[in-house]
C-alpha cells in the first residue's frame, strides 16, 4: 500500500514540462536505437545492460567483491567502448548530423517509408516483365497468411527488387510458388497457393492466376502476377482480376495498398470479373 500511495502522489506532483521531458528523453532513446539496430553497437548496449543488472543484483545482495570488479570495469570501460566502437560513433554522428530526421513530421517518414517500399517492387516486377519470367507475389493485410507462409520457405526479409528478381529466376530453388509480402518484409518464398474454384474463368488463366485467384478468395489479400508467357502484369482480389496493366497504373495500386485508407484497389481500373472473361 505505501508503494502505490508513493506512486500516487508522485503522480499528482507532475508537471506538465516533467511529462515533456519524458517524451523527449522517450524519442532521443528510440532514435539511437535505429541508428544502432543491427549493428555492432546494438550487442554493445545489451551487454552494457546486462553488466548494469548484475551490478544492481550485487549491491542489493551485498556482493562487494563483484561490485567492486564490475565499478572497475564501468570506470575503464568507457575508453575502451570509444576506442574500439570509433568507426560506429562516427558514422552515428556523421548521420544525425548531416539528416533532417528531427525536421521531418511522421507523415514525411511514412511517405517516404512507402514510396521506397513501392518502387522495390515496380523494379522487380518490371524487370521480370520485360523478361518474361513468371512471378506470383501476395500481399498480406488484416487476414493473416500463416498456413499459406509456412507452406514457403520463411525469409523474413527487407524488400529489394533485386531479392525479388532473384527469387523468380527459373531453375532456382524459390522460384517455383509464391512470395508472401507483409509491410516492408518478405515472410516466405514458394509458397503453395488454394487454386479457385470458379469453373466459369477464361481457359487461357494458367496455374499461376487461378492460385493468385482463389487465395484472394479465401482472404482479404492482393495477389500480383507476371505472365511467365506474355510478361504481362495482373492483379487479383476478392476472387476478381485485372489484367494488362502497366506500370503507372500498378504503382497507382501499391501505392494505395501501403496508404492508411488502402480501399478500392479496382475502384476506376476498369477491373473485369470472372464471368467477363
Amino acid at each position: 500500500m505505501e508503494v502505490i500511495s508513493n506512486f500516487l502522489t508522485t503522480m499528482n506532483n507532475l508537471r506538465f514540462l516533467d511529462i515533456v521531458d519524458i517524451l523527449i528523453v522517450s524519442i532521443i532513446i528510440y532514435k539511437t536505437y535505429n541508428l544502432i539496430k543491427e549493428t555492432r553497437a546494438e550487442q554493445l548496449i545489451k551487454g552494457l545492460l546486462a553488466i548494469f543488472l548484475v551490478k544492481l543484483a550485487s549491491d542489493w545482495l551485498e556482493l562487494y567483491t563483484i561490485s567492486w570488479i564490475l565499478d572497475q570495469l564501468t570506470t575503464y570501460g568507457i575508453f575502451t567502448i570509444i576506442i574500439v566502437f570509433q568507426p560506429e560513433l562516427r558514422r552515428m554522428l556523421e548521420y544525425i548530423g548531416r539528416s533532417n530526421i528531427w525536421k521531418k513530421s511522421f507523415i514525411d517518414i511514412r511517405g517516404e517509408e512507402v514510396n521506397k517500399i513501392v518502387e522495390e517492387i515496380i523494379r522487380a516486377v518490371a524487370s521480370l516483365s520485360r523478361q518474361k519470367i513468371g512471378a506470383l507475389i501476395v500481399f498480406e493485410r488484416k487476414t493473416g497468411l500463416t498456413e499459406v507462409a509456412e507452406t514457403g520457405t520463411r525469409l523474413d526479409s527487407q524488400i529489394s527488387s533485386e531479392l525479388l528478381i532473384n527469387i523468380f529466376i527459373p531453375n532456382t530453388p524459390l522460384h517455383d510458388g509464391a512470395v508472401i509480402i507483409k509491410g516492408s518484409k518478405i515472410r516466405a518464398a514458394a509458397c503453395f497457393l488454394p487454386l479457385t474454384t470458379n469453373k466459369t474463368i477464361s481457359k487461357e488463366l494458367g496455374t499461376r492466376h487461378r492460385a493468385a485467384m482463389g487465395v484472394s478468395e479465401k482472404s482479404d489479400c492482393l495477389s500480383l502476377i507476371v505472365s511467365e508467357e506474355t510478361g504481362s502484369i495482373s492483379v487479383a482480389e476478392n476472387g476478381k482480376i485485372d489484367r494488362y496493366l502497366d506500370i503507372e497504373t500498378l504503382r497507382e495500386i501499391l501505392t494505395d495498398l501501403y496508404s492508411v485508407d488502402n480501399t478500392g484497389f479496382f475502384q476506376g481500373l476498369g477491373t473485369v470479373t470472372n464471368d467477363e472473361k
